[in-house]
């Protein structure tokens, strides 16, 4: 008798619970499907810090010079908000399907306080984007999870602990140091972590290297050399970018004008916007919009 391939039995719980492609939200604030019938080529964009589990169709990201692939039987772990290009292989016949689940730092706390210490020191840098190989262990807890998403009782009953139970088979997976590394609070890829919270949270304001050294407590040089360590991009790349891929946000959700945008994400020139928008993204802000529009009506 014919068995059942693992990502088949991805495929076959996510399908009924996707109404269009993108994003859909589920009953689990932090967990999201994901659905796309068509290939997008590299683009900026950005995740936040989580798991994205492909079932079907591929993804490949590009970070500095790493290329990142992850599709069926693998995962990606994101520690960090960074900014990178992002190829994605989808078909009509051949859909992108995905479940993403958003790190969420109590969680992470109370499950490495629970875990104790590694018994091997992560003497290796943690990397904040990489591709992990999905184990027995980690099939079944994504099932689970899936399987919960089709029943509302059991979702509200059970969900969060089918969340804490894939959570938990990530930090004993390969990428487990760069999870613990958010929770430690030590070294340097803790302090860039840190910084990266504050750039978010005040992307529009104006930013300093200076400043940004000296709340992660180093010199100018020091910390320019172990963020774009980190980030593979200086802190003004970063910045820079970040700016445009919220805009991009704001531009497709049609709610103000370019001007508008501009002013939103921390641009003092209109002008300068829309010329590195084009330079991000190889079209203008009102090309992009139309192009938007365009793909929601087809």
């Amino acid at each position: 008798m014919a068995t059942t391939a693992p990502s088949d039995v991805l495929i076959d719980l996510i399908t009924p619970l996707v109404e269009r492609d993108g994003y859909t939200a589920t009953s689990l604030p932090s967990v999201t499907l994901m659905a796309l019938h068509r290939p997008v080529p590299r683009t900026p964009l950005i995740y936040e810090p989580g798991l994205h589990i492909v079932a079907q169709g591929d993804k490949v990201g590009y970070l500095g010079n790493r290329e990142i692939h992850y599709g069926p039987g693998q995962y990606l772990v994101q520690t960090l908000p960074l900014p990178f290009e992002c190829e994605t292989r989808a078909s009509v016949e051949s859909p992108l399907l995905g479940v993403s689940i958003r790190l969420e730092p109590a969680l992470l706390g109370e499950l490495v306080a629970a875990m104790g210490d590694s018994d091997a020191p992560d003497e290796i840098s943690p990397e904040p984007m990489a591709s992990v190989s999905m184990n027995d262990r980690m099939q079944g807890a994504v099932v689970r999870l899936l399987q919960t998403l089709h029943d509302a009782g059991e979702s509200a009953a059970m969900g969060s602990l089918r969340v804490r139970d894939v959570v938990f088979e990530a930090l004993k997976g390969q990428q487990g140091a760069a999870l613990r590394a958010l929770v430690h609070h030590q070294g340097h890829y803790s302090q860039i972590v840190q910084v990266l919270s504050c750039l978010h949270a005040s992307y529009a304001e104006e930013v300093s290297v200076e400043r940004l050294a000296r709340q992660a407590n180093m010199s100018p040089s020091t910390f320019h050399q172990h963020f774009k360590q980190i980030t593979q991009a200086s802190p003004l790349q970063y910045l820079k970018r970040l700016r445009l891929i919220k805009a991009q946000q704001l531009l497709v959700q049609d709610r103000h004008n370019v001007n508008q945008i501009a002013e939103t994400v921390g641009y003092r020139s209109a002008s300068q916007f829309s010329r590195d928008y084009k330079r991000c993204f190889g079209t203008s802000p009102l090309r992009h919009r139309k192009a938007e529009r365009a793909l929601q009506v087809s």
